[in-house]
């Protein structure tokens, strides 16, 4: 995919009213420290249009990214972070539940898990919630330039069995450090969002 524009549209927070987009919406899931915003920076070759932070918790609201004036990319709170009292974190819950139901143009969650450890209580959580709410997630693993190429196979089932997915989930390793994975994830994005998915990237 050629990116020739993406931006930051809509920011929205627990009191705000969704915007109701006429463009199709992929939404990004993921604990605090999984690396969302890089593969969104990744995916949309912008350096830091989707702001990472050493802080864990630090997206707090439900922000809209326009990419190409033909999808919208939307990062959702991160979930799993210790230090955001309770209370807070089930504000969160309530803005993501009103986003996945109330979202007409939502084509996909995808929900991404760090390659490196067994998911988390908090990654099954989230998987079944969302599996919950009518949608079945794509798994992206994260990380992938942390463990051996020889052990990457080892470390997808482990994730798949660990989320006991089901059949046929798709599950895309991901690096953002190197960018392997991007031309798969955008193939995926154009076949569930319907828009064009050149194979080629603008580098």
């Amino acid at each position: 995919m050629v990116i020739k524009s993406a931006a930051l549209e809509t920011v929205c927070g627990i009191t705000s009213k969704l915007p109701q987009t006429s463009k199709p919406e992929i939404a990004f899931a993921g604990k605090s420290n999984v690396g969302k915003s890089s593969l969104i920076n990744g995916l949309m070759n912008r350096k830091s249009l989707a702001r990472t932070s050493s802080q864990p918790g630090k997206t707090q609201t439900i922000n809209y990214y326009n990419v190409n004036g033909c999808i919208y990319f939307v990062d959702l709170p991160g979930y799993g972070y210790a230090k955001v009292p309770v209370k807070e974190k089930e504000k969160w819950g309530k803005m993501v539940e009103n986003y996945l139901h109330k979202s007409r143009q939502l084509k996909a969650v995808f929900l991404l898990i760090d390659i490196r450890h067994e998911p988390s209580a908090n990654d099954r959580q989230m998987y079944e919630w969302i599996v919950s709410q009518g949608f079945d997630p794509v798994i992206i693993a994260t990380k992938l330039d942390k463990i051996k190429r020889s052990q990457v196979a080892k470390h997808i089932k482990m994730l798949k069995d660990g989320l006991k997915v089901k059949p046929n989930t798709p599950l895309l390793p991901y690096s953002a450090m190197t960018k392997q994975g991007r031309e798969e994830i955008w193939s995926l994005i154009g076949e569930l969002a319907e828009v064009p998915s050149a194979g080629n990237s603008d580098g």
